[in-house]
């Protein structure tokens, strides 16, 4: 038998062990969906944080422990095993950097980081796995990018590890004063080049110049992130960097959102039984106090309510949305502003919108079956995955057409699986949003959109198809 490639993810956090976005299920998701291919060894280091839920700690065994050196200190690092969906998980152990409430936002996360990213490189030889593939998500694992390149890459076994370095979002590089190179992170000031930029150590930086290949989250953020626009300054370095760089869409796991057997939804349905969806919808209006109305459309958003996110654009034209046969609900938490604004607009109008300001993972899914049109308006985003659970779901799209918005729902009226407008504005999104609610009414029409839209593949086994073809093409090479 054909000896396995062997994949080594390094990330700040992954399911099912410990979540705080989209990364979590991306490394979850990916490393499951290589593992089932047959041809890969994929296996996840992260920290073990004291986050984690008790029963899931209780499972992991304890390997060794090793002695990591932090610039001039030299630090205590347990070494844990676990094992989750066919895959084996590692975790670096140290109360004293991860015995906290929270994962981010500590004032030495620096320090914290640089400590995981260490100590991964130290437990290869404890855990007997040197990869063909280091493969890093994100600034929190950028370190172990650059450490493998300026301090380990001469060592053996170590020096025919390939690198990979995915961007899940260009806004956080890890940024610190130049002071800390040596001081912190350990690193010669030889390799100052490698990480300052613009008057600062940028770990992002760093790891895209010293990785072989870096990627985004789909296709079109890999193009738009070469733009100031969207690049947060990064951009230069991307275009520089753009021979290494492609962009793989994230999938969704079709298993967990799926409406014929998902038992938080009120009734179970499929693409070629459409019928309780139809129920879902009126238990839906029923929790929320909207009035039940079979044939009034309903409109949902399942998002942070944050301005990127598009809100600015709906605040502006949600009273002449609302002028239409329509209702809206939305749920998440995020600036007070949009708390305060979408709190108030339910109150003004009871049985006709439905704001909940929460984090409802179950409620999410009741809305994501329950409603008929999703939308999805932001300024940017990377992939976004809503948009493809809303699908799944049967619930028609509307997007803005950027980053993984482009590359996963396509116009309606070119034959695609939902709706989209280009420019950021707000009547360009109401005139679409009146298109869909026109062909609503259209109910031979709309129910052969959602089954187009329920049709559409977004398994992470597409995804891994482009994984696999970066991984080939870089150990091969």
């Amino acid at each position: 038998m054909k000896n396995k490639r062997k994949i080594l993810f390094v990330a700040s956090e992954a399911t099912p062990y410990i979540a705080t976005g989209g990364l979590a299920e991306v490394v979850g998701s990916l490393s499951k969906a290589l593992t089932e291919r047959g041809d890969y060894d994929v296996r996840v280091i992260l920290p073990l944080y004291s986050d984690m839920k008790q029963e899931l700690r209780d499972k992991l065994t304890f390997v060794k422990d090793v002695t990591v050196p932090v610039a001039w200190r030299n630090q205590y690092c347990g070494i844990f095993r676990g094992e989750s969906n066919g895959v084996v998980y590692y975790f670096i152990d140290n109360e004293y950097y991860f015995k906290r409430k929270g994962l981010y936002g500590h004032y030495d996360d620096g320090e914290r980081f640089a400590f995981f990213c260490r100590g991964v490189l130290e437990a290869l030889p404890v855990i007997d796995f040197f990869p063909d593939v280091l493969h890093c998500h994100d600034w929190q694992a950028a370190l172990a990018t650059i450490y493998l390149k300026t301090i380990y890459c001469q060592k053996d076994k170590y020096r025919n590890i390939k690198t990979v370095f995915t961007v899940h979002n260009i806004e956080y590089q890890g940024k610190f004063s130049l002071d800390n190179l040596q001081w912190l992170f350990g690193i010669d000031a030889y390799y100052q080049g490698l990480t300052e930029y613009n008057g600062c150590i940028n770990l992002m930086k760093g790891a895209i110049e010293c990785c072989d290949r870096f990627s985004t989250v789909s296709p079109t953020y890999a193009e738009e992130i070469k733009d100031p626009y969207f690049s947060h300054g990064l951009d230069a370095i991307v275009r520089r960097n753009e021979s290494k760089l492609c962009g793989i869409l994230n999938g969704i796991d079709t298993e967990y959102y799926d409406p014929a057997t998902d038992k938080a939804i009120f009734a179970l349905y499929d693409k070629n039984k459409l019928a309780n969806k139809a129920v879902c919808k009126e238990q839906l209006q029923r929790m929320l106090n909207l009035q039940v109305r079979p044939n009034t459309p309903v409109v949902a958003m399942i998002t942070r309510l944050v301005s990127h996110k598009g809100l600015d654009l709906v605040t502006a034209v949600i009273n002449e949305a609302l002028e239409n046969d329509v209702q809206f609900v939305i749920l998440g938490t995020g600036e007070g502003y949009y708390e305060h604004y979408f709190a108030e607009l339910a109150a003004r109008h009871p049985q006709r919108v439905a704001a909940v300001i929460a984090f409802n993972p179950e409620l999410s899914r009741q809305i994501y079956s329950g409603a008929d049109i999703f939308l999805m308006p932001s300024q940017s985003e990377p992939c976004g995955l809503a948009q493809m659970i809303a699908s799944r779901y049967g619930t028609v799209a509307i997007v803005r057409e950027t980053g993984g918005l482009k590359d996963s729902i396509k116009p309606y009226g070119a034959g695609g699986n939902g709706f989209t407008f280009a420019n950021y504005n707000a009547h360009d999104m109401l005139y679409v949003l009146k298109q869909a609610l026109d062909l609503y009414r259209d109910k031979t029409a709309w129910r052969e959109l959602v089954r187009k839209a329920m049709s559409a593949d977004f398994s992470w086994k597409v995804s891994a198809n482009g994984y696999d073809a970066m991984y080939k093409a870089l150990t091969e090479a």
